[in-house]
């Protein structure tokens, strides 16, 4: 991948991940974490998953759908590939 990937298509890496198991919310909020201190503007479902309890799951993937944007679908392929 030459450029990094958008924040939604990260988000639906993180989707996929939580609903296939292999990514555990922790994760998820430790890279919203990084977003948040990176980010020229913070955004709602940023704080949202970074404040979320890391036993809620379901609570996290929920915040994961309101990041905004266009999914790269060879970017998302990548990521996929290297995490399963």
């Amino acid at each position: 991948m030459s450029t990094s990937p958008n924040l939604r298509t990260l988000a639906e890496f993180y989707i996929r991940g939580l609903t296939e198991g292999f990514v555990t919310a922790p994760e998820v909020i430790a890279w919203s974490d990084e977003i948040i201190v990176a980010a020229a503007k913070t955004e709602d479902w940023m704080l949202d998953i970074s404040t979320a309890s890391p036993e809620d799951r379901m609570g996290v993937l929920h915040h994961l759908h309101a990041v905004t944007g266009e999914v790269d679908q060879a970017a998302l392929a990548v990521l996929l590939a290297a995490r399963k």
